[in-house]
């Protein structure tokens, strides 16, 4: 049991050894390849030049890591393969799982990781990325915003997401198909779950079965509304972009699945964040049980780079179906969920024959 264990630290020491050099090769050569292609078009401002590259260096992130660890875990096997370790493992007693599951273990948890970094604001480091490049400012503002919520009809002169501030709001409230009141803001200010409006003014229309009725007006300094409309939720909505926080993206569907709206783009980027992620673990167990145990009957230059290639392969495959989804081509289900899950199920299957 102790040599177990002490095999399986090993094994998980090159393995993650291996990743962290093909990782961080990865994103450099992704940073360099982007920074030749755009350095003319970045700002003079020395501060937004880093920002630039460092918002790259994390939207790269989404690209290298999981194709990293199924690289990483070739590149491990086959040096294995090559030092002859794997045979005197296998004479030794040890199966095939025993020697996949350290692998599998740090997979996960890299992959969990990664999961985490997607409830924060790193999903939105390629946009601002794209913000320096071309306007030179890490988040912009967008304008004349016309928006449908509940009853609501609501026009957003300004909206700054990044402040969290927005600017000249009309609230139009429909009921029955009758317009009843008219609510006017100078500002307001999204705190917490609510838009804290500013200096506002509410114009109540009677309806039309009232007779003799007349136009009211009511002011507030403040006045809390739209709860759960979030500033970032309204601008990706509105301007039809796919970055998503996890967190965004389920109060998004949360918000809007009342409301009649097409959701399958927030579902596709909600499940590329959330189980996309998978097909590195899952694809490194199949591929394991399927590279060769000896060097004596294969060149490992060439069936190394045989299986980068597969890898590549599939990766591209399971990338251009999740492409395909935020585009509304399939729905997420199909074209997300269903190839993990197959290719977790297969993985299972390979993992009990080999019991």
């Amino acid at each position: 049991m102790m040599s177990l264990k002490i095999y399986q630290r090993y094994i998980s020491f090159i393995f993650i050894k291996n990743f962290l050099i093909i990782f961080t090769a990865l994103q450099f050569f992704y940073l360099g390849i982007d920074l030749m292609q755009n350095f003319k078009n970045l700002p003079n401002s020395a501060n937004l030049q880093i920002l630039y590259a460092l918002y790259t260096f994390l939207n790269a992130v989404n690209y290298t890591l999981p194709i990293s660890l199924v690289i990483a875990m070739i590149i491990s096997k086959f040096n294995l393969i090559r030092t002859n370790e794997i045979i005197a493992m296998y004479a030794l007693g040890i199966s095939k799982n025993s020697l996949i599951k350290p692998i599998f273990f740090v997979s996960i948890i890299i992959t969990f990781f990664y999961i985490s970094l997607n409830f924060t604001n790193f999903t939105y480091s390629k946009e601002y990325a794209y913000n320096i490049l071309n306007h030179s400012t890490v988040a912009t503002s967008s304008n004349n915003l016309f928006l449908k919520y509940n009853n609501n009809y609501i026009f957003i002169q300004k909206l700054d997401p990044f402040k969290k501030k927005a600017y000249n709001i009309r609230i139009f409230n429909i009921k029955n198909q009758d317009l009843r009141t008219i609510t006017k803001a100078k500002s307001a200010n999204f705190v917490k779950k609510y838009w804290v409006l500013n200096n506002i003014e509410i114009i109540r229309k009677p309806s039309i079965s009232e007779k003799n009725a007349k136009l009211s007006k009511i002011s507030y300094s403040h006045y809390k509304t739209l709860k759960g409309f979030k500033p970032k939720i309204i601008e990706n909505v509105y301007e039809g972009k796919n970055s998503f926080s996890i967190t965004d993206a389920y109060q998004a569907i949360k918000l809007f699945l009342s409301q009649n709206v097409n959701i399958s783009k927030i579902k596709a980027s909600l499940f590329a964040m959330l189980i996309f992620p998978f097909f590195a673990p899952f694809l490194n167990m199949i591929l394991f049980y399927y590279l060769p145990i000896s060097n004596r009957f294969f060149n490992l230059a060439i069936a190394s780079s045989v299986f980068i290639f597969i890898s590549l392969i599939v990766w591209s495959i399971l990338f251009m179906l999740i492409k395909m989804s935020l585009n509304g081509v399939i729905k997420p289900e199909f074209g997300i969920i269903l190839p993990i899950f197959l290719l977790g199920s297969f993985a299972t299957y390979l993992f009990l024959k080999n019991r």
